[in-house]
């Protein structure tokens, strides 16, 4: 195996091994919360979808670039490739949209009660669903191109103008207006969420330091207060810049790699460009669902409770076995005396 090609897929595995349990972790506290109370708030639903498409995008780019990579499956023939550059877009695109989503709700939700941004919030939770559903249908039909020019390896040979070389797979555009109309979409659908959840992040860090500095001036003209609620709003400010930086550094890496894609008329023999595209895009989907369980309180509490009832379970089994098995022999030492007693009375009796 060449050592570009395991350096490679180390990339990838180190992506999987951090993603699919951190996603799969998150999914698994929120699942739980929603068994417990029979509900989610519109926040937590956001979260698990945007964890679920992460999920996605780890476990059918990452997880199958290790396989390929390491030689361990064929997967990439032309349907492979047109498979899994369209459930990869896709599930990524949802997963920026998500993002802006969580960012933009969370910006509604610090509106003064009956404001019009509050009403706008109440009626973005109540038509949550219909929000999902838009966006899988949007995203869908703009990765549509994927499932027309994606090819496997074996057919490079015709591959010389307008194609990305994504090691395994070729994008065949058949023009460059169509490679540049395709690429130009892909910047479009990845920039605006990007802007419009920039400016709600910003929102929502301009509100915390405002209200930081009315607690502050209230503290120093009262003679007690405590310290509860600034500790979480510090957590809640670290943990929107944590996500917003996350996110702006890692697919601002990805675009601006991509249209450098674009800019390139003949395909490239190396697919180290993709690579690092792919790479930057999905360490975005591994790392986020870490800031969530870091920063969120109700996922840390679920997935302790979840870790803790483990070893209960396990001290109740084998308490319980114990008590049977003193059970048992308390019968046994019973049943012995029972028989001695028996026997020394016909001794008697024959004396």
């Amino acid at each position: 195996m060449p050592s570009e090609e395991f350096i490679r897929g180390m990339l990838y595995l180190s992506l999987t091994v951090v993603g699919v349990p951190a996603n799969a972790a998150v999914i698994l506290a929120f699942l739980l919360l929603l068994y417990q109370e029979n509900r989610l708030l519109p926040a937590d639903a956001i979260v698990l979808h945007l964890a679920s498409v992460n999920l996605v995008v780890v476990g059918v780019r990452c997880l199958l670039e290790v396989l390929a990579s390491f030689r361990l499956a064929n997967i990439f023939g032309d349907v492979g490739c047109k498979a899994v550059i369209f459930v990869y877009r896709t599930s990524r695109s949802l997963s920026i949209w998500l993002t802006f989503v969580l960012s933009g709700y969370q910006c509604l939700s610090i509106a003064p009660p009956g404001s019009r941004w509050a009403s706008v919030r109440t009626v973005v939770a109540h038509y949550l669903g219909f929000v999902f559903l838009f966006l899988w249908l949007v995203n869908t039909c703009m990765s549509s191109a994927a499932i027309l020019f994606s090819f496997g390896t074996q057919n490079d040979s015709s591959l010389i103008n307008h194609g990305i070389n994504v090691q395994f797979c070729y994008v065949h555009f058949p023009s460059k207006l169509s490679k540049e109309a395709n690429g130009a979409a892909q910047v479009g659908r990845d920039v605006v969420p990007m802007a419009l959840m920039t400016l709600a992040s910003l929102n929502i860090l301009v509100f915390l330091y405002k209200h930081s500095q009315q607690v502050k001036g209230l503290r120093s003209s009262s003679s007690g207060g405590g310290g509860g609620s600034g500790g979480a709003e510090r957590r809640a400010a670290k943990a929107v810049v944590a996500l917003v930086t996350l996110y702006v550094v890692l697919y601002g890496v990805d675009n601006g790699l991509w249209v450098y894609t674009l800019t390139v008329r003949k395909t490239m023999k190396s697919s180290l460009i993709s690579d690092l595209r792919i790479f930057f895009s999905s360490l975005y989907a591994a790392l986020s669902p870490v800031v969530i369980i870091v920063s969120n309180r109700k996922v840390n509490d679920r997935l302790r409770c979840a870790v803790q009832e483990k070893p209960i379970q396990e001290k109740a089994t084998s308490l319980s076995t114990m008590t049977e098995a003193l059970h048992v022999t308390l019968e046994n030492v019973q049943a012995s005396s029972n028989i001695g007693s028996q026997e020394g009375r016909e001794v008697r009796v024959t004396g």
